[in-house]
């Protein structure tokens, strides 16, 4: 009989193969992690003059049935949800249990949130990638160890206790799409409202919006290169998109822009 592995080889054997480039087990046979259970909440029926009632909660009712009712709109339940939040610890709570978005399903941990959320600047980035996906953080890989260095450049740090120097770090989508796409228009649609509640109960001074995708999210508009660099407003909050991390490790030169975008930033903070 082989001897049994101690948590910490089996632990080492883990952070190896991930090193290696592991970043999923496969099975002896294959897992469709997208496909609906029968018993999913996102279907509901409605049954008229009684209010909305979950399937198969009733005698007659099929989870088969042709006719079995409407799709819920999970961006009209998100809102729902989210307007009755008090808190960013039942936030998170509830984000990680929202479950309407099938991103949810492929991913290994729920990335809500990292940094000191009384800071005075809210850091809004896109989607987690596979090394967020591993440690359950945003803005952790490569594009993160860079985002770091660049405010600290100017003083600040996601570590920071003092609110004037710290950051509050997060993201447009809490869970990794496959192979790092972008996050779809639906996606993005259905947890839109968790990320409003989430500014709203934050209550930074100054959102940073961290690529094409968080202002697509946030403004309803694409085109990085021309909307970095200028202040712009979000829900009441000055907001100043900036390039991805990820676009200046691909493209160096862009790091000039970036850093004129720091001084901006450190500019209106000493300002206000």
């Amino acid at each position: 009989m082989e001897p049994e592995l101690t948590y910490h080889q089996a632990m080492n054997l883990l952070e190896w193969q991930f090193e290696l480039g592991v970043d999923e087990v496969i099975g002896e046979a294959p897992v469709n992690r997208y496909d609906l259970p029968a018993t999913s909440p996102a279907f509901r029926e409605i049954s008229p003059g009684s209010g909305n009632t979950s399937r198969g909660a009733g005698p007659g009712t099929s989870d088969t049935a042709p006719n079995a009712g409407p799709k819920v709109d999970p961006a009209r339940e998100a809102h729902g949800i989210a307007a009755e939040i008090d808190s960013l610890d039942s936030l998170r709570e509830a984000v990680a249990a929202f479950p309407y978005c099938e991103l949810r399903r492929g991913a290994r941990k729920t990335v809500f949130a990292d940094g000191n959320p009384e800071a005075r600047v809210m850091v809004i980035g896109e989607a987690p990638g596979r090394d967020e996906d591993f440690h359950g953080k945003p803005f952790v890989g490569r594009a993160g160890q860079l985002l770091d260095l660049m405010f600290e450049a100017i003083g600040m740090h996601r570590e920071e206790t003092d609110r004037d120097r710290a950051l509050y770090i997060t993201n447009i989508l809490p869970w990794r799409p496959p192979r790092n796409r972008d996050p779809k228009p639906e996606e993005m649609g259905m947890m839109l409202p968790f990320v409003h509640r989430h500014i709203e109960l934050a209550e930074p001074e100054i959102l940073i919006l961290m690529g094409n995708i968080s202002c697509q999210a946030l403004l309803g508009r694409r085109g990085i290169t021309r909307l970095r660099g200028n202040w712009t407003d979000v829900l009441g909050h000055p907001a100043l998109p900036m390039f991805h991390p990820a676009y200046l490790l691909r493209n160096p030169r862009a790091k000039r822009e970036a850093w004129a975008d720091l001084l901006t930033l450190r500019s209106r903070l000493e300002a206000s």
